[in-house]
């Protein structure tokens, strides 16, 4: 990459390739933090090389996963803040990868501009980097993409991809789940990344006043509270397979319980999950009353305070409950697993 490649042609038509150049040099302290020691190339290349750490793995599949972050960028352009999003975009990627029992190796983020504002787009990739961080995953490359024309100036869109690793005889299945099995909710840290069309919906984001404290969200704003990034359960997960024997385990995004924790479940078995039991977020409450939003819909749209669900057996549920609060996870059980044709039941 030559920084003194130049086009005027290209500017004059709203391309501006310096900016992008600027915006690399900007980002290059936050991919720094992101370095694990099987990185094996530099941001600049054509391709990130990792070299996969495969002592004490019999046989290696790797585990892919890709994802956005949606409309919640609205949010993000409404409050001009733009350094947590790239949080979400590495939640919504690693959180699936972690429900086979895989751990993220790298990741890839992608960035579509209408104009590249070299701060904005170094903003992004530092919450980029932070998703990394927390998940252990190497940032090993991306693409800035300035696509005039095609996105509004102050607009952009923000996707990626992360591969992880696996010992075939560790992936995590259903073939053990049994009746009599527990539900393990962890908690979200909100909304999450799903979803934002209908809080848009409702809430009439574009006019309304989202930074005006609420009572009901304990004094934060709508727009600091819906902005709050996803949060990542790589790490805890990771300690909580290596002592107990998880059954299941499903990342509750869009589509919520009806969707999501069905997933993880074979045929003939289902959920049973304890409405009462769940530690529903006030967000969830007040879009629920703002929408005029029936509560199956709300299930069949929302995590509802609950970001995943894991499935262990009953004589292991405290051994699990103890080994996720250790490593920081607030844990509860939500319900059972019971013989039924209905792969969820809400009671």
């Amino acid at each position: 990459m030559s920084v003194n490649s130049e086009s005027k042609a290209y500017a004059a038509a709203g391309v501006d390739i310096t900016a992008g150049y600027k915006a690399v040099e900007l980002m290059k302290s936050h991919i720094a933090r992101t370095e694990t020691k099987g990185v094996c190339s530099d941001i600049g290349g054509f391709g990130g090389l990792f070299r996969p750490d495969l002592a004490g793995i019999k046989k290696p599949v790797l585990v892919s996963g890709t994802d956005g972050v949606g409309t919640k960028l609205k949010i993000a352009f409404l409050l001009d803040k733009h350094d947590t999003v790239g949080i979400d975009c590495v939640a919504m990627c690693v959180n699936d990868i972690i429900c086979c029992g895989a751990a993220p190796m790298f990741f890839l983020d992608y960035i579509a501009c209408g104009k590249n504002y070299p701060e904005k787009i170094a903003d992004i990739v530092k919450g980029v980097a932070e998703g990394c961080v927390q998940s252990g995953a190497a940032l090993i490359g991306g693409e800035t993409a300035e696509m005039p024309g095609f996105y509004p100036e102050n607009e952009y869109d923000l996707a990626g991809f992360s591969v992880g690793i696996a010992d075939e005889e560790k992936l995590i299945d259903n073939k053990t789940m049994r009746e009599g099995d527990v539900i393990i909710a962890l908690p979200s840290s909100g909304v999450h990344s799903n979803g934002f069309s209908l809080v848009r919906k409702v809430f009439d984001i574009e006019n309304a006043n989202i930074t005006k404290p609420l009572e009901e969200l304990g004094g934060r704003s709508l727009g600091e509270t819906l902005l709050t990034p996803t949060k990542i359960y790589v790490k805890p997960v990771l300690e909580l397979i290596k002592s107990v024997a998880v059954k299941g385990i499903s990342h509750i995004t869009g589509g919520g319980f009806y969707e999501n924790i069905p997933r993880s479940i074979p045929s003939s078995l289902g959920a049973k999950i304890e409405k009462s039991a769940v530690r529903v977020l006030p967000i969830f409450s007040l879009i629920e009353k703002a929408g005029n939003i029936t509560e199956r819909d709300m299930f069949n749209t929302y995590n509802m305070g609950v970001g995943m669900s894991i499935v262990v057996s009953e004589e292991e549920a405290d051994k699990a409950l103890g080994i996720l609060k250790e490593n920081g996870e607030n844990a509860y059980i939500i319900g059972e697993i019971i013989k039924s044709e209905e792969k969820i039941t809400l009671c």
